[in-house]
């Protein structure tokens, strides 16, 4: 076999115009991406609806249910960091496929659990293995990706499957657990790996590794236990109080522990997260706006599913339903945005504005009430959180990747699911305890009956929601102060293999 090499200089913008190996088939190539994307991002929503049906069938307590979710939490936000620098050290094609057949098998398993204790180890193997395959799937696309306007409109459509996910899984999981049965909202996953897998197996090319770098072993040990301490402790908060001593310590030893992962990273030789990926300004901005992203988000997707059900009486096919106009949103921004807006106004005009229209649509949220109806009340506020959430996810993935070389592309893009898994958490403990709180407050203040309490449930996911358009205003604040206005660079090409 010979080697071709397809490099692209970040800098220069220079690409090879043979267009040989995955870069030829790159537009395929991108629909394998985009599939195996989708299906991580909406097992993240899916299962939650339903929860019920399996708690019923497996007969765990209600205590015990928020493990099927935080397992793959946990999982997925420790080890996202070393999936990425694994992808660098034995190729992204070896660790995504490896990503594809893991998950796939842990699926089946969850799907045929016979026990809770089985449910939540598959849920845990399903989040080891979206950890290889989410930074494998992004880098893959910038490394594909190099010509600046082909990149743009990459990059849109990728982040478009990454933001419409979520709604999709809510949909999805209420299709299969009201015609189906719960066990399909694990099985439905082998569709979409087998797809991902047979297309990965035929268009991607293997990547000619003439070197690879050594792993930090320290710096992976020291950011996954710090990972893992941060999101166990905010899940326990979930459960238990703010106060709590387990919730307590699990966050200071994860605060301690990346601080110790910093400073490891500024003295080893081969760092897993080489510092100045994270201190290039455009980069930090985008890894930023990621995190205010996946703060957002995950309140959107959690209490307005809350609202649609146990405030208004959606079944769970029509609270899916409900957010298409948010997936409509997000695909036409992600799409539009990149190669329209981006060349003309620059990121930092982009993003921030992309989060102002996200505050506006998570404020109209803000007013909903028991007899609100979906046309005028409800759809308005999705269309704009679609819209804003789409123009920041675009630009912000290319900006995450831009100017990095071949060898840091895995850990970069890990870097950005690794923001939206740990803004994810942070966010969901918080919120939690805000519409508890709201829920509270106005019960104590109002007299006790049916009404009342229905009413005290809006309260409380209005006030997350109002909460989420403060963070998007931050997230717009602190772009305008970090992010540089300047076009985004591409990053290095793949050398592969030829065919």
């Amino acid at each position: 076999m010979t080697t071709i090499f397809d490099r692209g200089a970040p800098a220069s913008g220079i690409t090879d115009s043979g267009r040989r190996g995955s870069h030829a088939m790159r537009w395929l190539v991108l629909v394998v991406l985009g599939v195996a994307q989708l299906m991580v991002t909406l097992d993240a929503t899916v299962v939650n609806i339903a929860l019920p049906a399996a708690q019923h069938d497996l007969g765990f307590s209600d205590g015990s249910r928020q493990w099927v979710i935080t397992g793959y939490a946990l999982a997925f936000g420790s080890l996202l960091l070393l999936g990425g620098r694994l992808g660098d050290l034995f190729g992204r094609r070896t660790t995504f496929v490896a990503g594809l057949v893991g998950f796939a098998v842990a699926s089946v398993v969850g799907g045929a659990a016979g026990s809770f204790e089985i449910l939540v180890g598959a849920r845990v193997a399903q989040g080891l293995f979206a950890a290889l395959l989410a930074p494998a799937a992004l880098s893959l696309v910038s490394v594909t990706f190099t010509e600046p306007a082909e990149r743009a409109k990459a990059f849109g459509i990728f982040s478009a499957l990454a933001g419409a996910g979520g709604a999709v899984g809510l949909l999805l999981g209420g299709m299969l657990t009201e015609w189906a049965s719960w066990r399909w909202v694990m099985y439905v996953n082998v569709v979409f790996a087998a797809v991902a897998l047979a297309g990965a197996l035929l268009w991607l090319a293997k990547p000619a590794i003439t070197e690879r770098p050594k792993l930090d072993i320290p710096g992976t040990l020291a950011v996954s236990a710090a990972l893992f301490a941060i999101v166990y402790g905010f899940a326990h908060v979930e459960s238990t109080s703010w106060t709590d001593p387990v919730a307590l310590g699990s966050m200071i030893v994860g605060v301690v522990l990346l601080a110790a992962f910093v400073w490891l990273e500024s003295r080893v030789a081969h760092p897993l997260l080489p510092l100045r990926l994270v201190r290039d300004r455009t980069r930090g901005g985008s890894f930023l706006a990621v995190f205010v992203i996946g703060m957002g988000m995950f309140s959107i997707f959690l209490f307005l599913t809350y609202y649609l059900e146990a405030g208004i009486g959606y079944s769970p096919i029509k609270t899916g339903l409900a957010f298409l106009p948010m997936v409509g949103g997000i695909v036409l921004a992600s799409t539009t945005a990149p190669s329209l807006l981006l060349p003309k106004v620059g990121p930092k005009i982009v993003v921030g504005a992309s989060f102002l229209v996200a505050a506006t649509g998570m404020a109209l949220l803000t007013q909903l009430k028991l007899d609100s109806t979906y046309v005028a009340d409800i759809m308005p506020g999705m269309i704009l959180l679609g819209l804003g959430l789409g123009g920041v996810m675009a630009t912000a993935f290319q900006g995450a990747t831009s100017g990095v070389h071949r060898e840091d592309t895995g850990v970069a893009s890990a870097l950005v699911s690794t923001g939206q898994q740990i803004g994810g958490s942070i966010s969901t403990a918080l919120l939690t305890t805000v519409a508890s709180s709201a829920a509270t407050d106005y019960l104590s203040s109002h007299k006790a009956g049916a009404l009342t309490a229905a009413q005290a449930g809006v309260e409380g996911y209005t006030a997350t929601l109002a909460w989420g358009a403060g963070f998007f205003v931050v997230g717009a604040v602190l772009t305008a102060f970090l992010m540089p206005n300047k076009a985004l660079e591409a990053s290095e090409g793949e050398r592969v293999m030829a065919h």
